[in-house]
């Protein structure tokens, strides 16, 4: 029986009830069944707590650039599950995608693949068949068991280290950070984005064998008045636009997708020579686009929406909203129950005028209702303005009705918050 693409993720939740399963065994042996094609000729793997999307994004955007052919491949998604999968920045057909889960079928017999195992081998098969020079890879969920970690890259970019996933992980960023360096392979670069990493990270790097290139040790970032500058220890120099995206953490992902280009492999040769790498920086950053990463979506009240879900997400949102001209902020918060949400109304408490909540228990089973989410707004912040809603259309409903001409609304807390802001935008 013919399955349309709602059939079969519908049907692939059904295979493996855990949406989380982590382990390389059962999504190894499938692809290797299917043939284990390289998914191009060079690969770059970009995990991190926070980044991984917006890094992915500059990435192809930059490759696209400099006429490179480029997949990418995401998650989870915003509007459409096509979005997980791009080549040369199209999201994947509904066909092409239906075609590789007949594929992905027949070759695992009975193995009991995850629904997030399925998209990666999509992912791996759509691309072996596109003949590309590159293919960016986005960790799903840590690094070392990460269903993306079958394939060897040619270059690992581990962004940021913070606390989450912490049930799957562990307890502290030494522990996660362990985690995420199995991405990185002996004799190949790892390219660290973050100032100050944890000694788990660069430690488990060491073991690997890994060529360790640091943000802050071998590559360097100025800003200064209409653009910035970003600086290799070899002497290389470019001098860049700002990037399209509008929070001060894009300066650093552009950064570390800029080293990853420039690294070199065995042979000492880069994935972009510097002639062409100036000009495919620069061209990517200004036309790189990221749905809900800190996102204006217009309006007056302006509606601004962002995916961020954890203190370090929400400490990049805080640092935004302190440099841009005063205005009254009014929050539209929903939020899984796995999150650190008394870490998240902590940061961003000061900033928020007043708090719409939104209960997520009727998006996922993982959403934290309502009532809990005013608990944990009430502990952290007693005297807090806030109201509550049992869908995040409701909740935007009200920020849009209660907020006056020349204030700021933001959405933020979780993909489900997003998805819905955007698609009651756009509808």
């Amino acid at each position: 029986m013919s399955r349309n693409l709602a059939e079969w993720l519908a049907y692939q939740e059904r295979v493996n009830p855990r949406s989380i399963e982590l382990g390389l065994e059962r999504v190894r042996h499938v692809w290797q069944r299917m043939g284990a094609r390289p998914p191009a000729r060079h690969v770059i793997t970009v995990g991190g707590t926070n980044g991984k999307g917006s890094t992915v994004a500059l990435l192809e955007s930059m490759l696209e650039a400099a006429g490179r052919r480029t997949g990418a491949y995401t998650s989870p998604h915003l509007l459409h599950y096509n979005e997980r999968i791009r080549i040369d920045g199209i999201d994947a057909a509904d066909e092409a995608l239906v075609a590789s889960f007949e594929r992905i079928e027949a070759a695992r017999a009975e193995m009991p693949l995850t629904y997030f195992e399925f998209g990666t081998l999509a992912a791996l098969d759509l691309f072996a068949r596109a003949d590309l020079d590159v293919a960016v890879l986005e960790v799903g969920l840590g690094g070392r068991l990460d269903a993306v970690n079958i394939v060897d890259a040619d270059v690992a970019v581990i962004t940021t280290i913070d606390l989450d996933h912490m049930d799957w992980l562990g307890p502290d960023r030494d522990s996660i950070g362990r985690e995420k360096a199995g991405i990185a392979r002996a004799g190949r670069p790892a390219i660290v984005g973050e100032l100050d990493p944890p000694a788990g990270l660069l430690d488990a790097l060491d073991v690997r064998g890994a060529r360790v290139v640091r943000a802050g040790a071998d590559f360097f970032t100025e800003r200064h008045p209409g653009g910035w500058r970003w600086r290799h220890r070899d002497g290389t120099v470019l001098e860049l636009p700002d990037p399209a995206l509008a929070a001060p953490v894009q300066y650093a992902n552009a950064a570390a997708a800029i080293a990853a280009l420039h690294a070199t492999d065995a042979t000492g040769t880069p994935l972009l020579a510097v002639d062409s790498l100036t000009g495919a920086a620069a061209s990517g950053l200004q036309r790189v686009r990221v749905p809900a990463r800190l996102q204006s979506l217009g309006g007056d009240p302006e509606l601004f929406v962002d995916v961020g879900h954890n203190p370090q997400a929400a400490r990049a949102l805080a640092a935004w909203l302190a440099v841009q001209p005063p205005a009254r902020v009014h929050a539209v918060y929903g939020a899984l129950a796995d999150k650190d949400v008394a870490g998240v109304i902590g940061v961003l408490g000061p900033h928020v005028a007043h708090w719409h909540l939104a209960g997520l228990e009727h998006d996922s089973p993982r959403g934290m209702p309502v009532t809990a989410l005013a608990e944990h707004l009430r502990h952290v912040l007693p005297h807090a303005s806030f109201d509550r809603h049992d869908s995040v259309t409701a909740a935007l409903a009200a920020a849009r009705a209660s907020a006056q001409p020349g204030e700021r609304i933001l959405a933020f807390g979780s993909f489900f918050v997003a998805a819905a802001v955007v698609g009651a935008a756009s509808a």
